[in-house]
């Protein structure tokens, strides 16, 4: 089984890997992904909607050089999007032309259950991959119990139990990354065959790096005003706080218009960017709920600016 290959050689290349592809964690963290990939392990990521969850695994699959099959879940979402299933159109075309070639309806039938007519869905084909690949299962915290207890014979033994026609075991043993918004609190028995981490939106210091390496051609003191307004909107009771990866957008947005900063003459641009919902944007047409995010945002992105020792 091709799963004894480390998808790292190192905890250093992990690193230079992951902050190659624009993703920056602390160096514990950076361990624990490391750790989770070497012993094989399902990394739990649980936090916040928009904290960067999903985009370990993007990054992780990029650092590794691999590609990744993804099971986006959602409520009432059946195991057949999970495992696979049978394709009944050429179920049906290979009836209508092997009818006449089997000498009983029991022998067609079992032909029709065979593996050339399953197909399979992102665990199955992470499980056959020849080389070894990052699954990631996002939101698990959107599924039912039955869904997450049907997981475990994957992330236990890494294989499935067909019906129709037998177990699948792995070809290679996937990087696996759970994701949970926290909708639900999820069983112990996914949670004791992972590794768990709480994942919170990124400190400032951390979000101007992130930033600064999507607009490198923008300015230090862009990169820590754009973190201060992030931080300043997380704080402000938005039904819907901006995620990392909306900042960037904005970030690029702003360098786009050739703006180095936000003013309240900005407003009407960046709500498209950072109001998803209707109630905060009408927090934000707000003129002084609008003119108080500023000011909380310059005023984080001036503390930033005071530990690095320089003019804001």
């Amino acid at each position: 089984m091709e799963g004894a290959i480390p998808m790292f050689d190192s905890l250093n290349e992990l690193s230079t890997k992951l902050a190659a592809t624009g993703y920056f964690i602390d160096p514990v963290m950076t361990q624990v992904v490391y750790l989770a990939a070497k012993l094989k392990k399902p990394l739990l990521l649980e936090g916040p909607a928009g904290s960067g969850k999903t985009q370990l695994a993007v990054s992780v699959a990029a650092a590794a050089g691999t590609h990744i099959e993804r099971l986006q879940c959602y409520p009432g979402m059946s195991e057949d999007k999970a495992i696979g299933s049978f394709d009944q159109s050429l179920q049906r075309l290979y009836m209508e032309f092997s009818k006449d070639k089997h000498d009983s309806r029991h022998s067609l039938q079992a032909n029709l259950q065979g593996r050339d007519f399953f197909r399979p869905g992102p665990l199955m084909r992470a499980l056959e991959s020849e080389r070894r690949c990052v699954l990631l299962i996002d939101e698990l915290d959107k599924v039912d119990d039955s869904m997450e207890a049907m997981l475990l014979e994957a992330l236990s033994v890494w294989q499935l139990s067909i019906p129709e026609f037998g177990t699948v075991e792995a070809r290679s043993i996937p990087f696996v990354v759970l994701t949970s918004n926290e909708e639900r609190r999820l069983g112990d028995p996914i949670r004791r065959r992972s590794l768990y981490v709480r994942v919170e939106h990124p400190t400032p210091e951390r979000e101007a790096e992130i930033i600064a390496s999507r607009t490198p051609n923008a300015s230090r003191a862009f990169h820590r005003d754009m973190a201060g307004l992030a931080l300043a909107f997380r704080n402000y009771s938005l039904e819907k706080p901006p995620s990392v990866s909306e900042m960037i957008d904005f970030a690029n947005a702003l360098q786009e218009l050739g703006l180095d900063h936000v003013t309240t003459e900005q407003r009407d641009i960046l709500l498209p960017f950072l109001a998803k919902t209707e109630k905060d944007r009408r927090h934000l047409l707000l003129r002084e709920g609008f003119n108080s995010l500023l000011l909380d945002g310059s005023r984080f992105a001036k503390q930033m600016a005071n530990a690095e020792g320089v003019e804001a």
